[in-house]
């Protein structure tokens, strides 16, 4: 028995236009690769619906901390930081004024430098787009990253 492989694409007037795909990088696997990384469990109980991820240089200005970091700053946790990521974002989203796919907050967070230990302002940027299924997904970064 033979399989049909049929190569119609779905959208034919795209496809005329712009011609076949070259490449393309799934959010699955940019979650495996760790350019993204996923905080969907805590951002379920911080009352997000929809998977939500973090850019690794968000994920590294305002949640990894470590045991060195303890020791020459102030103590913290990456589950406390990235509870805090979470939890502005959430009241961000529920605040919001307008329906926008993207919209900025602020967090306090204290910066992962080797000597600060007060908190310092830093603008994050939420955007809500299309998983790979087209499924609505959240994202969190920096404000210059896109």
């Amino acid at each position: 028995m033979s399989q049909s492989t049929n190569k119609t694409p779905a959208n034919p007037g795209c496809h005329n236009l712009f011609g076949e795909v070259i490449y393309s990088y799934t959010r699955a696997q940019a979650i495996g690769d760790g350019v993204l990384i996923d905080a969907t469990e805590m951002a379920r109980e911080a009352g997000f619906k929809w998977p939500v991820a973090l850019t690794v240089a968000a994920w590294s200005d305002c949640v990894a901390w470590s045991d060195a970091d303890n020791e020459c700053q102030v103590y913290q946790d990456q589950s406390g930081r990235l509870w805090d990521v979470l939890f502005m974002a959430s009241f961000a989203v529920r605040t919001a004024n307008n329906a926008n796919r993207q919209l900025q907050f602020d967090l306090q967070r204290i910066p992962r430098n080797g000597r600060s230990t007060t908190s310092q302002r830093l603008t994050l940027k939420l955007i809500l787009g299309p998983g790979d299924g087209g499924e609505p997904v959240i994202t969190i970064m920096l404000p210059g990253e896109d």
